[in-house]
């Protein structure tokens, strides 16, 4: 089976962390036996990049056509759906179907607006994926496919932590917080954080917070294995990663109720659902920070690896090929009857 995988997001040299999942999934569908070609919508004006998509994707697809196209976030999908020979498969990963939280936590018009055109765009592409139940019920369709993103559970991995701390130049001794995402998008809550740390030091002035982001994976490996705790305080989620990498690494988390995070975590001792609120974060943390454990998280995400992941991709595809004859299909099938 030959997949364009299309995508707006892809780790470059300025950017390692940015969409390392997609590239992880495309590896992985590789190693499947899949024969897997990328496209990338890249350049310096993102407003021009899904235009200019259009005519890249036609190249593409003229130069050597897939069985199908996998798109991921609905720009992209928008972009896909302009060609109508080839089946089409989005996925969906958050605030692309459930709209983009403020500071406040609220979603504004606009995400609300996009996050509507994305599931009327659901309705017209072979089919769709995304993380979540909550994100399936966004749609009319019943045959969502609910896959969320896999984890590099062999770069995400327990290490020692002493010796995490020491590759990174950390004291061996002090606690440390990891808030593992850009401070300034405003969904991840960032100010929730500053406010519990600050509740913590009250009781703990020796507690520092890592704020990690624009860092490559194995970077990213190394803090979660040096750190005490991961504060996750999204007003809003998909599956997030960040959380999946901790599980994976044993690292014990305070997080709010969003995406599946609560059903990840599943009652695994050192992983907490606090509501957002800085006292209810600050109490938890300082009851981890009192035990400094490294937990069994590692369990929950084992159904997450990319290999098993991709086979379930895979039969996703297939289902949806199953439904109609493909490009190529079509040519081999033509070709056989013009003999």
């Amino acid at each position: 089976m030959r997949v364009l995988v299309a995508t707006a997001i892809w780790p470059k040299t300025d950017r390692p962390e940015l969409g390392t999942y997609v590239r992880t999934q495309a590896r992985a569908l590789e190693d499947a036996g899949l024969d897997v070609e990328v496209l990338v919508l890249d350049g310096r004006n993102r407003k021009l990049i899904y235009p200019k998509g259009i005519v890249q994707l036609r190249r593409r697809i003229a130069a050597n056509p897939p069985d199908l196209v996998h798109a991921h976030y609905s720009y992209v999908g928008f972009v896909a759906r302009t060609q109508l020979c080839i089946p089409v498969v989005l996925t969906f990963h958050g605030d692309d179907i459930l709209g983009t939280a403020g500071t406040d936590g609220q979603c504004s018009r606009r995400s609300k607006l996009i996050a509507a055109a994305g599931s009327a765009l659901g309705e017209f592409v072979a089919a769709v994926i995304v993380q979540t139940e909550e994100m399936a019920r966004r749609f009319r369709r019943t045959d969502v496919h609910v896959i969320p993103h896999e984890v590099d559970s062999e770069l995400f991995h327990p290490l020692d932590r002493r010796s995490a701390r020491a590759q990174l130049g950390l004291d061996p001794d002090r606690p440390y917080l990891l808030f593992a995402a850009s401070p300034e998008i405003p969904g991840k809550n960032f100010r929730l954080a500053q406010r519990a740390l600050e509740i913590v030091r009250h009781r703990r002035p020796e507690v520092e917070m890592l704020v990690v982001h624009k860092e490559p994976q194995p970077r990213l490996a190394l803090y979660m294995n040096a750190s005490d705790v991961l504060v996750f305080p999204s007003w809003q989620e998909g599956s997030p990663n960040i959380v999946k990498q901790a599980l994976a690494c044993n690292l014990p988390l305070v997080a709010t109720r969003v995406g599946d995070v609560a059903e990840l975590i599943g009652g695994i001792a050192g992983y907490h659902i606090a509501p957002p609120d800085a006292d209810a974060f600050a109490t938890l943390i300082l009851a981890e920070l009192e035990q400094r454990r490294r937990t069994n998280g590692r369990t929950a995400v084992a159904h997450l690896t990319p290999a098993r992941v991709a086979s379930r991709l895979i039969s996703a595809y297939e289902q949806t090929l199953r439904t109609r004859y493909s490009p190529r299909q079509a040519g081999a099938e033509l070709a056989r009857g013009t003999r």
